[in-house]
């Protein structure tokens, strides 16, 4: 009997750029693009569907309930903070993720959010705009601070391909590297440093950490306090993980000399988000979550997600974070 055609849902296909190349999945199928997905309409869009493709949609157990014929989630993402893993777990439902295409593209972001906030890159750019050069009537001015990276202190938090491509760059730059263990942890091995030493004596600090109830605000007052090098922060993980309360505060106040996220909480802020309110300081720079969008990573996203899928349709799943059980290419209506 021929196989019938699997029905597959991609409900946020404008997380991915338009200019990158979606390719047909290789069995028979169905394929189904919404460019976006508000939370009233996942259940209808679903409810048929064997395959669901989503970068940033939440799938929790109300709407995987939905969708009876679900088989698989293919993220289009490595974070899978937005899908209810236990209840896919209980159904048999292979929920699979995207590896490795951040290594090149985040670290690049990371160091040139480095770059800019340690060398006022922006803040000089903006006075030279607004006429300060003329102003200063001579070759150059000194109205923001330019410090080396030589010879400083990287803390590193989160010692994944990310964390690990980090700390690569910062030792070609002259840079010491810590990578902290985990709070209150001391049993870790060499590899790491208490997480209260990499907050006292890292001059940068860069958070390549899961979200989860960990590391939840994994930085709030009591941390920053503890910074006595007055470090920048970078973030291109999950806004969750800091108290941007806090960091408003410790960043007005000197407690960190400088700050560069690429996420929030939510995205994107509102206009009176805590976040938003710094955006008039000289050593604070807001990137709207691209640090992982380069073309080629993009790209990269989008064949490995066609890739997870047909390995799951060919009975032998790859990047699953749960589930290891795969749909036969020669699957009929009979047996879904």
């Amino acid at each position: 009997m021929a196989s019938t055609p699997l029905k597959v849902v991609f409900l946020d296909r404008e997380t991915i750029s338009p200019q990158t190349v979606l390719r047909a999945p290789a069995f028979p199928h169905v394929l189904e693009l919404h460019g976006r997905t508000r939370p009233e309409q996942v259940k209808e869009r679903i409810a048929d569907a064997d395959i669901v493709l989503v970068n940033k949609v939440r799938l929790g157990a109300e709407e995987i309930a939905a969708a009876p014929r679900l088989r698989m989630i293919a993220l289009a993402a490595t974070g899978s903070d937005n899908i209810d893993l236990v209840t896919c777990r209980e159904r048999g439902i292979v929920v699979s993720n995207i590896r490795g295409y951040a290594v090149k593209t985040v670290p690049e972001h990371v160091f040139a959010l480095i770059f800019a906030l340690r060398r006022s890159i922006v803040a000089y750019h903006q006075s030279v705009k607004s006429g300060r050069w003329q102003e200063a009537n001579q070759f150059c001015y000194f109205d923001y601070p330019i410090r080396d990276l030589a010879g400083s202190t990287l803390g590193v938090i989160g010692a994944g391909s990310l964390g690990q491509a980090v700390a690569q760059i910062g030792r070609a730059l002259g840079m010491r590297v810590l990578f902290a263990a985990h709070k209150g942890r001391t049993d870790m091995g060499a590899l790491y440093t208490p997480f209260e030493t990499v907050l006292a004596e890292s001059d940068v600090i860069s958070l390549h950490c899961p979200l989860n109830e960990q590391t939840h605000h994994l930085l709030s007052h009591a941390e920053f306090s503890a910074m006595a090098r007055k470090p920048m922060l970078i973030n291109t993980s999950r806004g969750a993980l800091i108290d941007d309360h806090a960091l408003a505060e410790a960043l007005r106040s000197g407690q960190l000399s400088g700050a560069g996220l690429d996420v929030t909480v939510p995205e994107p802020p509102a206009a009176d988000h805590p976040l938003m309110q710094l955006l008039d300081l000289p050593n604070f720079i807001l990137t709207p979550h691209v640090a992982w969008a380069s073309q080629e990573a993009i790209q990269a996203v989008a064949d490995q997600l066609i890739d997870n899928v047909e390995a799951f349709v060919k009975g032998e799943p790859r990047n699953a974070l749960v589930g290891s059980g795969g749909l036969s290419a020669k699957v009929s209506g009979e047996s879904r």
